[in-house]
């Protein structure tokens, strides 16, 4: 490999470098002035608060009701999970092992909710759900979020079926592995890294997923980064602290998660895997 060492390449990657600290050092800026003020008894004008405290904490846990708000989307994203994973590698396998007309049609279709706004089918979408009295509902969220959840998994699993030779399902039928046996005790044990990594990745993203939660979601339905809106927002007086309080609890919450799925997956090899099994 031959390293371009002249004064324009130097000056090019000194500046690519100053563009990605001053972005990383903004972003930390962003996220310590939060964290402070979440527990600052006053802070204006200053360097530092007046003071420090806990108490916002107990006056939001108590305010926005975050028990009911954590619950209820932890219990989202235990549906959506669960769902997406059992029709997601199924339909995976599928389009995997399986020639058959219309499967490029079929495979776009699949896609198409990871490469257009949410917006764009989160309006009618939602729509037809109140129409049939699902809106409003946590299964209403549930079935909403399900729609970019499922092409996901699909997308990541992909790759990782197609990656397992077709002849160790054909010894495992020649031995007398009947279908529940052939996934239970060849595919899945074989396949179980990528589920894995494909759920954390779509426990993630529905954590995250505002615009089709927030066109579906009631009063008793609305999940963390739903009620962080309405705190925002909301009309009434409102201690700023609070409103700072709730953003740290969504950003704890969706980081321990989002950390813990990259222990176990690494994204560039998803898409080397994706782009390879393109290739050919």
């Amino acid at each position: 490999m031959i390293r371009d060492h002249s004064l324009a390449s130097k000056l090019w990657t000194t500046a690519v470098w100053a563009v990605v600290l001053l972005f990383v050092l903004n972003l930390l800026a962003v996220i310590a002035t939060v964290m402070v003020d979440s527990v600052a008894t006053r802070w204006l004008g200053t360097w530092l608060p007046a003071g420090f405290t806990t108490h916002w904490y107990r006056d939001a846990w108590d305010e926005f009701q975050l028990t009911d708000v954590l619950i209820v989307t932890f219990e989202a994203v235990a549906a959506v999970v669960a769902l997406s994973g059992l029709l997601g590698v199924t339909a995976a396998y599928a389009l995997a092992r399986r020639d058959f007309p219309g499967k490029r049609a079929m495979t776009l279709v699949f896609l198409l909710p990871l490469l257009v706004p949410p917006m764009t089918y989160g309006i009618p979408m939602a729509t037809l759900l109140y129409r049939v009295g699902l809106g409003g509902t946590l299964t209403g969220v549930v079935l909403a979020n399900l729609v970019p959840a499922i092409p996901f998994v699909v997308l990541v699993m992909i790759p990782f079926i197609e990656q397992i030779d077709p002849r160790v399902e054909a010894a495992a039928r020649v031995f007398g592995a009947r279908t529940p046996q052939l996934f239970g005790r060849v595919l899945l044990p074989l396949l179980l890294p990528g589920i894995l990594a494909a759920l954390l990745l779509v426990l993630v993203r529905t954590i995250a997923m505002f615009e089709l939660t927030f066109l579906t979601a009631g009063a008793d339905s609305q999940t963390l980064v739903v009620a962080l809106y309405y705190a925002v927002f909301a009309s009434g007086v409102r201690a700023g602290q609070e409103v700072d309080v709730m953003a740290v609890v969504y950003m704890v919450t969706t980081l321990v998660w989002l950390l813990l799925a990259l222990r176990f997956v690494n994204p560039t090899q998803i898409v080397a895997r994706a782009k390879n099994q393109a290739a050919h």
